[in-house]
């Protein structure tokens, strides 16, 4: 029991410590720069109107910024931010409380809104457009609806698959972008911003070593940077150099690219226990012992965007710079999809 209380407690902290580290406004908020420039643009326009923003969605890979984009949205709006889970809603009546919480230009900010059942997106429709809610009373032939006004809010959707939207719903949202990678010189100044904040001396080999190494990802810089400052008061003097980035980031099987020991252990399967491909999702899954979803949402856009895995009409295959890596002799298989 002590070891789940410590369990909790650390992972407490880490929530505690990554709201710290946390873009509060769009002058913190490094990299995205279309991006912030438009919705700073539109929030400036729907203000102006005495207005709600218009409903917004923001997709790609885990651990961009959406969630850090739903707060200041809200903050800039002046408004309250109220949050949820998509796959916590699973009664109409859930969502119906939460909408007829919301006051005039609340933002109400849905996280993997891919994962929202159908029954209540169906309900989601008219909030949206036409901010009506109908709710039915009672049951069988003496039911009745009841439509209720709701106050202007913005709904802000954040999804990692936004292809497995429906139409209608991705229809209804306003405004919409698509958060891409970061550069290693924007995580640099990331992982710099972060060690102010959290009184780590770093130099800015250091830094640009942990950036380089992040998969293009804010969330892991702010990771990997704490636990090289865990190293660095251990094994050093607390101050984190190029030095001291390597040999922390060893310690975690980071390579000089990112990828860490699940990435190559995906990549090794599929080379040497599959001829390098092509081979299905499912197969992999089961193979590697992982569920399909976390493949497909946390390492494949890593490696695709870097080239080390394509997807074909059969399936996954290695790419020459995946054999190179493993250090084995490239062998191309035909991609070309079977018409028998």
């Amino acid at each position: 029991m002590e070891l789940d209380v410590h369990d909790k407690s650390q992972a407490d902290d880490e929530a505690t410590v990554d709201v710290a580290l946390r873009p509060q406004d769009f002058s913190e908020y490094i990299g995205q720069a279309k991006v912030t420039a438009n919705l700073l643009m539109y929030i400036e326009a729907a203000r102006k109107r005495g207005d709600s923003l218009d409903h917004c969605l923001f997709s790609g890979p885990p651990g961009l910024g959406k969630t850090t984009l739903a707060h200041i949205v809200a903050k800039h709006m002046g408004s309250q931010l109220h949050t949820v889970a998509a796959p916590a809603i699973d009664k109409k009546g859930d969502l119906a409380a939460i909408l007829s919480s919301l006051n005039k230009h609340d933002v109400l900010f849905i996280d993997e809104i891919h994962r929202l059942p159908r029954v209540i997106e169906e309900v989601l429709y008219s909030a949206m457009e036409d901010f009506k809610l109908d709710v039915i009373i009672g049951q069988g032939p003496s039911a009745r609806t009841l439509r209720l006004d709701l106050p202007r809010f913005t709904l802000v959707g954040a999804t990692t698959r936004a292809g497995l939207l429906t139409n209608p719903l991705r229809d209804r949202f306003g405004v919409s972008f698509r958060l891409d990678f970061y550069s290693p010189k924007e995580l640099q100044s990331i992982v710099e911003r972060s060690s102010r904040i959290l009184t780590v001396p770093i130099d800015a080999e250091g830094a640009q070593e942990i950036a380089k190494r992040s998969r293009g990802t804010p969330r892991i810089a702010n990771r990997l940077l704490r636990r090289v400052r865990d190293f660095a008061q251990v094994r050093g003097d607390g101050t984190v150099d190029r030095a001291v980035a390597c040999k922390g980031l060893e310690l975690l099987e980071v390579d000089h690219q990112g990828l860490d020991s699940m990435d190559r252990r995906l990549l090794s399967l599929i080379v040497e226990k599959f001829d390098g491909g092509p081979v299905g999702i499912e197969t992999l899954s089961a193979a590697i012992g992982e569920e399909r979803g976390t493949i497909e949402e946390i390492y494949e856009p890593f490696l695709l965007q870097e080239g080390f895995l394509q997807r074909t009409p059969r399936g996954r295959l290695a790419t020459r710079k995946a054999f190179e890596l493993l250090g084995l002799t490239y062998s191309a298989n035909d991609p070309t999809p079977t018409l028998f």
